[in-house]
């Protein structure tokens, strides 16, 4: 591989290494805009993941599953099955809407 090239996996690899520190940095400003909702969400789903947690952020910001995927680097079915087993994780009954529920927290 030439020079540049190698310089720019390792730029994509330092990049991917800050994610942790970008979603900290998400999850403060989201909490301060949306009156702690993840230490709402926390409280009452201690199960819960920290990708969960994402997922949970994007459905209140009323994302589109095509939006999620592209963010999640996931398909659009993997986005599908990430929201039914929130569901279940939450204990969301069929007949209640997900994303209504979580901008009611």
């Amino acid at each position: 591989l030439a020079d540049d090239q190698l310089r720019k996996i390792q730029k994509v690899i330092d990049e991917g290494m800050n994610d942790d520190r970008d979603w900290n940095i998400f999850e403060s400003s989201f909490n301060e805009a949306h009156e702690n909702f993840f230490k709402k969400l926390k409280a009452d789903h201690p199960d819960l993941v920290p990708n969960d947690l994402k997922l949970c952020a994007y459905l209140r910001m009323n994302m589109s599953s095509k939006e999620m995927a592209s963010l999640l680097n996931i398909s659009l079915r993997g986005v599908e099955i990430r929201r039914y087993r929130l569901r279940k994780k939450l204990n969301l009954d069929h007949d209640k809407n997900l994303v209504e529920f979580l901008i009611e927290l």
